[in-house]
């Protein structure tokens, strides 16, 4: 008789303990050193303690990475694609050391685990890039960063991570796998959407399930931090909305505590390991369509991947697996048919359309109809509460240039222009405001720079979330901050950046409080344009330079600006 798949290596390893050791480890724990997870850590330590990465106990040491890397292989010969590994910084590995046990924390302190530490060393991710890519299956992304080290061991788990969206949703490997053996399953099809689904995935992954005769499994990926991911309420809502439509007698959904993955072939394997110790037998690859900007990689299609299924490591990795992978081609609706098919499979002739991920975008942006033919409307509408329009969106303009440049008297002009217009609330983060408020213990090397705009980006990040106005002005001298204050903003709203872009000579003319002369004459070290550099802008929204424009002019380009992109109108 068949039954379900088994899991993966033979049986599911959960990592969970009973109640009596986790008493004991609890009371070992008060005198023990704590690693602190990050959110995306966290989310790993949920897919080992719930056995999803079955059969693996704990984190890998230096030769099941080596293997891994080299030879898509665990050192006993089982196939494993993608190593799974903690990363700490120096400082904390320094204190650590072999045939120690540490307890795991998150921010908070709460502690889901023990670790027993076998290995520490540091990590080389450059060399692991090579290592990997020699072995015929690159990694999509380096494992660590530089000057990290890897810390290694078995893992007791005390208490499931604490979640609290969608806890009847959020089901670990056994308890899926007993969903499916009451409703009497034995074949079933996963599905794991990072994005909303449209019709196209909806037929698609419907019609999938029928020509393979297996259930499905829609598992989306939940693992983002839901108070940072702009996108994370509105996946799950999305997917609840749309699934009324799949049969409900052969449907299931469900949220996986998986972090968004690029879409490479060994992340790609990986799917499959935790798709199978979920009880699927078969798993979607590719289809998804990014709204906000999420998706990577180069495998973004099915098709992309299926064609490694051909021949070399991958595809005896994926035969070892035991997990079909059914390749999500692309699909294109048939006006005469009112169906979406795949490319290859529309009648010469017929009429065709399709629409991608930026267009979707634009239309939301700008309060246009989304076509029926594309998405439903429930899906529509839940889009539309994350995505407003843009005149009912939330924005940052961000001000950079030289001291003296002007951003300031620019910046305050523009705020009482907003107010005056009056359509959001305007919030005005100054360089020397938010120094006095908000970081008035930093000084002025780099790091505490870097620290001090960071700050900035992050409280415009909270003030364009809630719909409101954020002008900053700081000097910002340095691209990668800069990159990293827009990343942090722009899933939430609107990002403006204006280079004022004055040349020192005028900004030293204007100099009121003599620090350029100081600077000069070595009495303030890392100035911003004398001794320190200032990386101008590359591609800015808007360049201005107060020596050939009035105050008045600046603010009316700036507004026209922010017209034309739409958050004004």
């Amino acid at each position: 008789m068949e039954t379900l798949i088994s899991p993966y290596g033979g049986r599911l390893n959960e990592l969970m303990v009973g109640a009596e050791r986790a008493a004991d480890l609890r009371r070992e724990a008060l005198e023990l050193a704590s690693i602190d997870l990050d959110w995306s850590q966290m989310c790993w330590l949920e897919l080992l303690l719930g056995g999803a990465l079955s059969p693996l106990a704990g984190y890998m040491g230096k030769a099941e990475l080596d293997s891994v890397l080299s030879g898509m292989a665990l050192p006993d010969g089982l196939v494993w694609p993608q190593p799974v590994m903690l990363a700490v910084g120096e400082k904390i590995a320094r204190g650590l050391q072999p045939g120690q046990s540490v307890a795991l924390r998150d921010g908070e302190g709460y502690m889901p685990a023990i670790l027993h530490v076998t290995e520490i060393w540091a990590a080389d991710p450059d060399h692991e890039m090579r290592v990997a890519e020699a072995a015929g299956v690159a990694l999509s992304q380096p494992l660590a960063r530089i000057g990290q080290y890897y810390v290694a061991g078995r893992v007791e788990g005390i208490a499931p991570p604490p979640r609290y969206d969608f806890p009847m949703l959020r089901l670990t490997p056994r308890q899926v796998r007993e969903q499916f053996a009451l409703r009497g399953w034995r074949r079933v099809l996963a599905y794991q959407p990072a994005q909303p689904m449209h019709r196209p995935q909806f037929e698609f992954v419907l019609r999938a399930a029928v020509e393979h005769e297996a259930n499905l499994l829609v598992h989306a990926v939940a693992g983002s931090d839901p108070v940072m991911d702009a996108g994370h309420f509105t996946l799950v809502r999305a997917c609840q909305a749309l699934m009324p439509r799949f049969p409900a007698a052969t449907s299931l959904f469900a949220l996986t505590p998986m972090a968004p993955l690029s879409s490479g072939p060994r992340e790609a394997l990986l799917r499959a390991v935790i798709a199978r110790n979920h009880g699927c037998s078969h798993l979607v690859v590719g289809g998804e369509m990014a709204v906000n900007g999420r998706l990577h990689g180069e495998h973004r299609r099915g098709e992309d991947l299926t064609y490694l299924g051909q021949e070399g490591s991958f595809a005896q990795a994926l035969r070892a697996l035991g997990v079909k992978l059914v390749a999500f081609p692309r699909m294109v609706y048939v006006e005469d048919r009112d169906e979406y098919l795949p490319e290859h499979e529309v009648p010469e002739g017929a009429r065709r359309q399709s629409m991608h991920g930026q267009e979707l975008a634009r239309r939301l942006m700008q309060n246009l109809k989304v076509p029926e033919w594309f998405t439903y409307p429930e899906v529509i509408e839940e889009l539309r509460r994350s995505y407003p329009p843009r005149n009912r969106q939330g924005f940052t303009v961000f001000f950079t240039g030289l001291s003296g440049a002007g951003k300031s008297t620019i910046a305050r002009a523009l705020t009482v222009k907003l107010m005056e217009i009056g359509h959001r609330r305007v919030s005005l983060l100054d360089g020397d405001i938010v120094r006095r408020h908000l970081s008035s213990e930093l000084g002025f090397s780099r790091e505490h720079r870097d620290i001090n705009i960071r700050r900035i980006g992050f409280v415009a990040s909270e003030i364009t979330k809630h719909g409101g106005i954020a002008v900053c002005a700081p000097i910002a001298p340095y691209r990668q901050t800069r990159r990293d204050v827009r990343a942090m903003i722009e899933p939430w709203g609107g990002f403006i950046e204006i280079h004022v872009s004055t040349s020192i000579e005028v900004c030293e003319q204007r100099d009121r409080k003599g620090l350029y002369a100081k600077a000069r004459a070595g009495l303030i070290p890392e100035f911003t344009g004398v001794s320190d550099p200032y990386e101008t802008p590359e591609h800015p929204e808007l360049a201005i330079d107060t020596d050939k424009y009035s105050v008045e002019e600046a603010v009316q380009m700036i507004v026209l600006k922010l017209e034309h992109e739409g958050f004004l109108r």
